[in-house]
């Protein structure tokens, strides 16, 4: 195949970056820009119009060994740095990825289609996590343990693994590499990592300036290309010490199994399957936003997105005509266009399966109160949509939906919505809607999810541990927990006689 690489100035809204430089079509290996043996190449498209945007390099297997190799034998001297050095390569990283906001953000929402304030939004989360592990990385302190032998002195320390390796998917491009790739950095880890070929511009993006921020060579990679080949090579190099993973169940399982003979250290963040409960003594209009926000950000794109909603009886009728009515306000358009809710999903698949779920459930005897179907806007736009009685034995009750569709249902106890919520194989997040101060520490307990949310939506950030559990992933990103991850404990008993 012949490569195209230059030909992403024919898309009109590029014209809007103000650093061209910033939109990278080559991989980023060793510290330059390669496009691999073949030069063969990966198109990316604008999800709100299937225009082209830019054609990536996509690399193979041999191209990973090569990446790995690089990564390896930049290991040693970063990982001998003292903190406050990488510390001040990921505080440069973290101010360029500010500046460039505007241009990150509109590369985003092209390749991602997620509307304008959303991406810039994730800007400023994605480079939060740099700054967070910037400050964290010099925090890992050696830990002296009471001797219980005589004459010895005992330490414990936290070791870097060596290479991770890093896979993130196309629903926040820019926010799980460095969630991931700051954490590993901070730890002294060197970072080989794949992201969606769906949305790889952003993360080529942030190599572009993660090379700007100085970043010895090798230490960052950025591998674009098929997920086969270069994510399976990364499970199956012994080199690589630690995989970390955002993506589905399913996928995860697989990585889980091919990372198993070389004994990796798992990070994954898998499905989810929120349940969002409200109670009758909640506030209806306050219900009403949080069900808002939960379920239609990111246009329902989601791992946090609200699943299966479910409402007290005593206020259902009234919170699915308030729902209804703010459901159907919601603006549906390209993600540039000003004061856009609903972007376009991703692929056709994504859309395929939002409208199964949808005739499943009404074939099940839900009611559609208002969507229901694709949207006028593209071909990848569906209307966003609220289903209500909606059984628990309807497809969208049972899976993760991942498009703008809200399911609601009526229960009429604790004790039923507790055992509803936790029917799933999931375990990322819940959300709880309640006045009441002691049935929310009640939920909290015995809701089996990672993650708690009580009268917000908004709870996740660089402090806080992320992840879920049961199906829902393996450990935890974000907080000292994720920077832990990428470390080993090593116990030293000295002779002190």
């Amino acid at each position: 195949m012949t490569a195209h690489y230059g030909r992403h100035i024919s898309h009109p809204d590029l014209a809007r970056l103000k650093d061209l430089r910033l939109l990278r079509e080559l991989a980023y290996v060793d510290g330059r820009w390669t496009a691999g043996r073949d030069a063969d190449v990966i198109e990316v498209e604008d999800p709100a119009t299937g225009q082209g945007i830019a054609w990536v390099a996509k690399l193979d297997a041999e191209a990973t060994g090569q990446a790995v190799d690089a990564a390896q034998r930049a290991f040693a001297a970063w990982a001998a740095l003292l903190p406050q050095e990488r510390a001040a390569y990921l505080k440069r990283w973290h101010e360029l990825m500010l500046a460039a906001k505007e241009d990150l953000a509109l590369i985003m929402t092209l390749e991602q289609g997620k509307p304008i304030a959303e991406s810039r939004g994730e800007i400023d989360y994605a480079a939060s996590f740099i700054e967070w592990y910037a400050e964290e990385a010099k925090r890992l302190n050696v830990e002296s343990v009471t001797s219980h032998l005589p004459g010895a002195e005992m330490i414990v320390q936290r070791a870097p693994l060596g290479v991770v390796g890093v896979a993130t998917p196309w629903n926040f491009p820019s926010a799980m590499l460095t969630r991931k790739a700051a954490a590993a950095l901070a730890a002294g880890c060197t970072v080989v990592a794949h992201p969606s070929s769906q949305t790889p511009l952003s993360a080529l993006a942030l190599a572009e300036l993660a090379d700007r921020a100085g970043l010895p060579a090798g230490v960052v990679n950025v591998l674009t290309g098929d997920a086969r080949a270069i994510v399976g090579r990364l499970c199956e190099d012994a080199r690589v010490r630690a995989m970390s993973f955002t993506g589905s169940t399913e996928i995860g399982r697989m990585i889980a199994a091919q990372c198993a003979p070389t004994m990796k250290r798992l990070v994954m963040e898998l499905g989810g399957h929120a349940p969002l409960i409200i109670f009758a003594d909640a506030d209806l209009d306050r219900a009403v936003d949080i069900a808002i926000g939960a379920k239609f950000a990111t246009s329902g794109q989601d791992c946090l997105a609200a699943n299966r909603i479910y409402v007290e009886r005593p206020i259902y009728a009234a919170f699915c005509k308030a729902f209804a009515a703010r459901v159907e306000a919601l603006r549906v358009g390209p993600g540039l266009a000003e004061g856009t809710d609903i972007g376009p999903l991703m692929h056709k698949r994504a859309v395929e399966k939002v409208d199964a779920q949808v005739q499943d459930a009404l074939a099940h005897g839900a009611r559609c109160l208002t969507g229901g179907s694709r949207h006028p806007s593209g071909a990848l736009f569906y209307a966003p949509t609220l289903l209500v009685d909606v059984p628990d034995n309807a497809l969208i009750m049972q899976e993760e939906t991942f498009g703008p569709v809200a399911a609601v249902t009526a229960f009429d106890t604790e004790a039923e919505v507790i055992a509803r919520a936790n029917d799933t194989e999931y375990g990322l997040v819940a959300y709880v809607v309640t006045r009441d101060g002691a049935r929310m520490l009640r939920l909290g307990r015995a809701l089996e999810y990672g993650m708690v949310a009580v009268n917000r939506v908004k709870i996740t950030g660089a402090p806080i541990p992320f992840g879920g559990m049961k199906q829902s992933g393996l450990g935890r990103e974000g907080s000292r927990h994720g920077l832990e991850a990428f470390t080993e404990l090593k116990y030293l008993c000295l002779d002190a006689a």
